[in-house]
């Protein structure tokens, strides 16, 4: 199962009061089209997460101005938008070796900062708020427009390449809003201060909607499988649902980092079975035995509204999901096919 976890019918649109009246154009980054234009115009961004830091540099760059409303805060950190060590690398090791050097070299590094996050969230929260002062003007409100409420990886960090939001706020092309929505106007948004934002194009980067296993309904022997009602298996299989695994990405790193283990192991898999003749594999799970918990302890949005959704994990493993790579590499590159765990019949 290679669906990913998104619903791509539509994105999440939070009830705005009042959005019926609005007389400008009204746009879903999900539903992005080629006709919508901005150059010129006066532009309100909503949101504060990787979708509205990515826009809003952009559309800045024609737009007569842009702002960024955001209920909330979320971490931005810049990075360059070239990797200097990877240059380096390919200068003297040459592209087999200085691929694989600078791939280890990216999953330690963020290895390292996901787990400072977790270690030491006041040390690593001041250390990315004097870094947001430094990209900003003296003066700026660092603690109303930057802090978040949340520690640091307790939900996704933005990134964005060489300080391009940090730049286009300091030219004064876009300003920060953090406030609430009390209803949409026509000819804009009025907020929760009194404030009323003019817009000639509303972007509601507002967040996305999750489903499982692409929506897809699932029986065994005629029984119907609810998503809700599974246990994760070494991060890619269920407990009791025969021959079926699936690719389900890191939220700390790149999804591409699980699907890579996740594709080796279901070779190592299918080779294991082939060799011992075995056409059937199942993850035994004894429900009473084993304590469970939510598929993650992210506290972003779309994860919280789908929580009720989404599979179970225990707290061990192989029932445990871990969002280490490190780890997972242990395990499903070089750990036990037949672990005593997994049950395979003929």
């Amino acid at each position: 199962m290679c669906t990913g976890y998104y619903n791509h019918d539509a994105g999440h649109l939070p009830e705005f009061p009042g959005i019926e009246r609005y007389a400008g154009r009204l746009v879903h980054p999900q539903h992005w089209s080629d006709d919508i234009a901005w150059g010129g115009r006066r532009v309100v961004v909503i949101g504060s997460g990787a979708t509205a830091v990515s826009l809003v540099p952009e559309i800045a760059r024609d737009a007569a101005h842009v702002t960024l409303l955001q209920r909330s805060p979320s971490y931005v950190l810049s990075r360059p938008s070239v990797d200097t060590v990877a240059r380096g690398l390919l200068r003297w090791f040459g592209p087999a070796v200085a691929h694989r050097l600078a791939r280890w070299k990216n999953v330690l590094m963020a290895t390292v900062l996901f787990q400072a996050c977790r270690r030491w969230p006041d040390a690593m929260r001041n250390t990315m708020l004097k870094l947001a002062r430094k990209q900003l003007a003296p003066g700026f409100d660092v603690a109303t427009h930057f802090t978040p409420r949340y520690d640091p990886w307790q939900q996704r960090m933005c990134f964005v390449p060489d300080g391009d939001l940090f730049k286009a706020i300091r030219a004064g092309r876009v300003d920060v809003v953090t406030d609430t929505i009390e209803r949409f106007t026509a000819t804009g948004l009025l907020l929760s201060s009194g404030a009323e934002l003019p817009a000639d194009l509303v972007v509601t980067a507002t967040g996305l909607r999750l489903q499982t296993l692409g929506r897809i309904a699932l029986q065994i022997d005629g029984r119907a499988v609810v998503p809700s009602g599974l246990v994760n298996y070494k991060g890619l299989m269920f407990g009791g649902v025969p021959n079926m695994a699936f690719v389900f990405g890191y939220t700390n790193a790149s999804w591409t980092l699980k699907a890579d283990l996740a594709a080796t192991y279901v070779c190592r898999l299918l080779n294991h079975m082939k060799a011992t003749g075995m056409r059937r594999c199942v993850p035994g799970l004894d429900d009473a035995a084993l304590p469970l918990a939510p598929w993650t302890d992210f506290s972003s949005g779309y994860f919280q509204r789908a929580m009720n959704e989404l599979p179970k994990q225990g707290a061990a493993r192989p029932w445990k999901l871990h969002q280490n790579y490190f780890g997972d590499a242990m395990a499903l590159r070089w750990g036990a096919v037949d672990d005593g765990v997994l049950s395979f019949s003929a």
